[in-house]
């Protein structure tokens, strides 16, 4: 039976882990939400644009052999709370870049700074659910995407009442800084499981075949999140001629079942197991987008979105912990892969829309998640009595 003084330290690591979740969430939403601002203060065109946000994307795929030396150097706790100062750092300089090429070199540093943070807090949430044997991931995900709804509903609010970059940004540096000040307190200094221990390497190695098929699980089902926020818009507009006002219901359709899917997801990863999970939850999406697809029209579309969103939720989170466990290496390789699936999938399905059409485009999402269930298969993931165990003993923190 689980003792209030552990319940207690859980709930305090929780609230910590999801602090940074947040933080990653609301820094990325407040840029991301100025780039029209951005790009009017420096006269930049559509391609100057894309060129900056695939700088962003460059930085975190390329950081994998420094954020892998940091984690061992450092710590998940103090790479965390690092990265954290880090990502305010860049909303100050993203305000003061003076040209379109200092600010290219801004943003592939923030892309950096995000991979040192991805890895480090979720090394910090697949290490709680080591240690206290109650799962927790969904839900810190879930936070990811509540510190970006806050973020954009602050840009509209302080955008109401005034147009200056140092404002907005300079308000969100203080929230920024405080997530930090609140997080560190609750961190642990003990980051992975004691079977990720023994795994663990001074020495560069190989990928093991477990952690190469985790990371393949991870690329294609990063590839169906990317795909859909980017491209579901122009599919109800241009295949299924969803009037103008529905367009966008396709991103909130996926983003309103993710975040309702991971908010219960964990009580189906305790039930169930992260392996039926994952298995199921990727077959829903593919098998529900292929349908959608093959009957056409907007309904049918909006619901296979909504398949999407409520079996793709739970993939990365139950991927993360499934490659901590592999030790601190196996998480970093499989988070910079994650962002290959982010960076890369959009780009492909634009190619394949281009020469086939946008309907054939989407298949591509739907095989990719159909992919992830088939990979999903070759992962050793733990029983959920396993991932039910309390914890026995206290851990110092």
């Amino acid at each position: 039976m689980t003792s209030p003084a552990t319940t207690g330290r859980f709930h305090r690591q929780l609230f910590a882990i999801a602090a940074l979740f947040c933080l990653l969430g609301f820094q990325y939403s407040t840029w991301a939400s100025r780039i029209p601002d951005l790009a009017e203060r420096m006269s930049l065109s559509p391609r100057e644009v894309g060129v900056l946000l695939l700088a962003t994307g460059i930085g975190a795929a390329g950081s994998y052999p420094l954020v892998t030396y940091l984690m061992r150097t450092l710590g998940s706790r103090d790479l965390a709370c690092l990265s954290g100062l880090g990502l305010a750092v860049v909303l100050v300089a993203l305000d003061l870049t003076p040209n379109f090429a200092v600010t290219l070199v801004v943003m592939a540093v923030d892309g950096v700074v995000v991979a040192c943070l991805n890895v480090a807090m979720n090394a910090q949430g697949a290490a709680l659910e080591e240690r206290h044997g109650r799962t927790a991931m969904a839900r810190l995900h879930a936070t990811f995407s509540g510190g970006s709804l806050v973020a954009a509903l602050l840009a509209s609010a302080i955008t109401t009442a005034t147009r200056s970059l140092w404002v907005h940004f300079g308000i969100a540096l203080v929230l920024v800084l405080a997530l930090v000040a609140f997080a560190r307190p609750g961190l642990s200094t003990e980051d992975l499981a004691p079977e990720a221990k023994k795994k663990e390497k001074r020495r560069f190695t190989l990928p093991a075949a477990a952690t190469l098929w985790l990371g393949a699980a991870m690329v294609f089902g990063t590839i169906t999140e990317g795909a859909m926020n980017d491209w579901s818009a122009l599919y109800l507009q241009d295949v299924v001629h969803a009037a103008a006002s529905l367009a966008p219901m396709g991103i909130a359709v996926v983003s309103a079942m993710m975040v309702l899917a991971r908010l219960f997801a964990d009580g189906w990863r305790t039930r169930f197991g992260d392996a039926l999970v994952v298995r199921a939850g990727a077959a829903l999406a593919g098998v529900g987008l292929g349908l959608a697809l093959s009957v056409g029209g907007v309904v049918p579309a909006l619901i296979g979105f909504a398949c999407v969103g409520l079996g793709i939720a739970a993939v990365t989170p139950c991927v993360y912990v499934a490659a901590a466990r592999q030790g601190p290496d196996a998480l970093t390789l499989v988070a910079a892969m994650g962002v290959t699936g982010l960076l890369g999938g959009p780009p492909v399905i634009g190619f394949v829309a281009d020469a086939a059409g946008l309907s054939w485009g989407m298949a591509v999402v739907a095989c990719s998640a159909l992919l992830v269930s088939l990979c999903a298969f070759r992962i050793h993931w733990k029983s959920p009595a396993a991932e039910s165990t309390p914890e026995v003993a206290p851990v110092a923190d």
